[in-house]
């Protein structure tokens, strides 16, 4: 008897949000998705935010499982995606006679967002096991006033039990048009050399980006104050400017520690702009704390 693998999985998830008319109205969302995806209940934040987590059900995913994320902005909207979980991306690379080189995962993600529209994009990490193979492609498209902040955090082999990536690899590519006009093309790949090198991951197993792509530019006092909260947490961190925005990486060996710097930046971004500061979403593990209990003080008198 001969089995037949199982078909990879094509999921998808379409969201829209809008405000009201009336001043200060919540965002709402409506949308879809396929299995294994699956939209959870939406959270309405202080401020109005939409705050929206997103499922998925599979347990994990294969070569050839194929997920897409399409997000539409209207104008004015504010709106926080997050997943329930971490996400985990299985080994492929010689597991198979058939395609003894192994199997991609790919993720494609597509924000489109209108004037004045803000999105943080804040998923929790992706653990990509021992020959592994994953690709993530982002397309963000914004208008005039629109702000968008995404983070990943990404730990390559399960180091806690000593594995890692092997032969597995891992690439992203971010793309950032505002009106037309690129403002960010950033493409990375971490796997064989790279991960020992020094110009790479140089032996450690966490790797995380964060960029915000804001609505004017950033000044030197926020990339300090964003470089001062790496205090007490292990690890290489960095902190560039955008023409219109910021970059954070980080390297090391706990996700913990890149989760709580990115946390506090998000904080600090909401505190540069106005905005309420940000509450943890209720998916998020619950005993973590990463935020100062001290009000963070604005660093300039930019108002987005």
């Amino acid at each position: 008897m001969q089995l037949t693998a199982p078909a990879p999985w094509r999921a998808q998830a379409r969201l829209r949000f809008e405000t009201g008319a009336g001043a200060g109205e919540a965002t709402r969302h409506q949308g879809g998705a396929t299995a294994p995806l699956k939209i959870q209940r939406a959270f309405a934040a202080a401020d109005g935010r939409c705050e929206l987590p997103l499922l998925h059900t599979g347990g994990g995913l294969v070569g050839g499982d194929e997920l897409a994320i399409d997000a539409d902005l209207g104008a004015g909207s504010r709106a926080l995606i997050t997943s329930v979980a971490a996400q985990k991306v299985y080994g492929t690379v010689g597991r198979s006679r058939r395609v003894p080189a192994g199997s991609w995962t790919h993720q494609a993600l597509d924000f489109h967002l209108a004037a004045g529209a803000d999105l943080e994009w804040l998923p929790q990490e992706l653990v990509v096991f021992r020959d592994g193979l994953f690709q993530q492609s982002c397309r963000v498209e914004l208008a005039q006033g629109a702000s968008w902040l995404g983070a990943e955090v990404v730990r390559l082999g399960r180091s806690a039990d000593g594995e890692t990536l092997g032969s597995g690899r891992w690439r992203s590519l971010l793309e950032i048009r505002r009106e037309g006009q690129w403002e960010l093309v950033d493409r990375l790949e971490l796997g064989g050399a790279s991960l020992e090198s020094p110009h790479g991951l140089g032996g450690q197993p966490v790797f995380a980006s964060l960029v915000w792509a804001a609505p004017g530019p950033v000044g030197e006092p926020l990339l300090e104050a964003c470089r001062a909260e790496r205090h007490g947490l292990e690890g290489a961190m960095a902190c560039g400017r955008l023409e219109r925005g910021l970059v954070a990486r980080y390297r090391g060996r706990s996700t913990q520690a890149a989760r709580f710097w990115f946390t506090r930046i998000w904080a600090r971004i909401r505190a540069e702009r106005g905005l309420a500061a940000p509450v943890l979403p209720r998916v998020w593990p619950f005993q973590e704390q990463p935020l100062n209990q001290d009000p963070l003080p604005v660093t300039t008198a930019r108002s987005w």
